[in-house]
């Protein structure tokens, strides 16, 4: 909005934001509080705003990212999504209803709440349930899916896991929180060897916290600079690796409008650097025949796509899945993921 005041931006993201009567619209602009509840479309056209100028142009998106529909989705409040870890449904059911909780069901195992809804007083969280956001809780799907990777199930993913006979060494090697790996060892049934490492002590130690809670006992966790020219990490191979890599969270960015405020064309480039340089790091510590899973929770190509072609034509591993996962059609985040073997 080109040469609107400060005060007209505020209300003009008032009225497109909210979905009920609001006072302060009302007592600055009480024609379009009568309007509020109008669809986001018509009242984009009503403001007369070319919502592609929310989004920075210059920058490629991953395929299947309409630039219309995803500039929208700033405009729509995020949910609050919540897995239900094994065998917690019917525990995690109750106290909701016993709490008089509204919430609605994103398949078997997730549910949905309005943004603002407290959860931490009502369900022992990361014990009973994780808050995760929805495409988060899918990025290794294909771990329980055999046939997500091929129409023959004595090829698929799940196959390969069960054949390995023992329990499966995996490494999380940008584990920030321990969201995926927690996620990892619910679908393999705790049996894994698990390995997770990251940037800083305090990182670890919130993550040990979780763990804990969790009920996840033993791993190994090491501090790891994977971004450094010679980080020091064990020589150990692994059958499964975790990459969520550091990126510009682009897919994440109608939680936090003040990335997308503060961003910078040149940031793509820096962090698709970054991402080179932490691949490169963890490949050689794939084991042959081993599953190779990059993620981000960007939109952009070159952390994507560009990074999918660097990993098959530097380190010639086989690309099984490639999926971008989206959200801003359901109040959820966007993320990337792709699956690869080393043969």
């Amino acid at each position: 909005m080109p040469g609107a005041t400060v005060e007209e931006k505020i209300i003009t993201a008032t009225f497109l934001c909210e979905n009920s009567f609001n006072d302060f619209l009302n007592f600055h602009k009480p024609g379009w509080n009568e309007l509020i509840t109008k669809p986001l479309s018509e009242k984009i056209t009503i403001v007369g705003l070319t919502v592609e100028d929310i989004f920075p142009r210059g920058v490629e998106l991953s395929e299947g990212v309409g630039l219309h529909a995803f500039s929208s989705s700033f405009l729509v409040k995020p949910g609050l999504f919540v897995r239900i870890r094994p065998g917690k449904k019917n525990v995690v059911t109750g106290k909701l209803k016993e709490a008089g909780l509204s919430f609605t069901m994103q398949g078997d195992d997730c549910f949905a709440f309005p943004n603002s809804t407290k959860l931490d007083t009502v369900l022992e969280l990361d014990k009973d349930a994780l808050v995760q956001d929805l495409n988060s809780q899918k990025v290794l799907n294909s771990l329980k899916d055999p046939l997500s990777v091929s129409r023959d199930p004595a090829s698929g993913i799940q196959h390969w896991v069960s054949g390995l006979g023992h329990s499966l060494s995996a490494w999380d090697c940008c584990a920030a929180s321990g969201g995926k790996s927690i996620l990892l060892y619910d679908i393999l049934k705790g049996q894994v060897e698990l390995a997770v490492s990251d940037i800083r002590e305090s990182i670890l130690s919130n993550l040990k916290k979780r763990f804990s809670i969790a009920g996840i006992k033993k791993y190994k966790s090491f501090i790891a600079d994977l971004s450094a020219e010679n980080p020091s990490i064990q020589e150990k191979k692994y059958s499964l690796i975790i990459c969520d890599a550091p990126c510009t969270g682009s897919g994440t960015w109608s939680r936090t409008p003040e990335q997308l405020y503060h961003f910078k064309t040149s940031m793509t480039d820096a962090y698709a650097e970054k991402q080179r340089k932490i691949i490169s790091n963890t490949i050689p510590q794939l084991e042959e025949g081993g599953l190779f899973f990059y993620i981000t929770c960007s939109v952009f190509k070159k952390e994507n796509e560009d990074q999918v072609n660097y990993v098959k034509e530097k380190f010639h591993l086989q690309l099984l899945q490639m999926e971008l996962l989206k959200g801003f059609d359901k109040k959820a985040d966007s993320m990337f993921v792709a699956v690869f073997m080393k043969n």
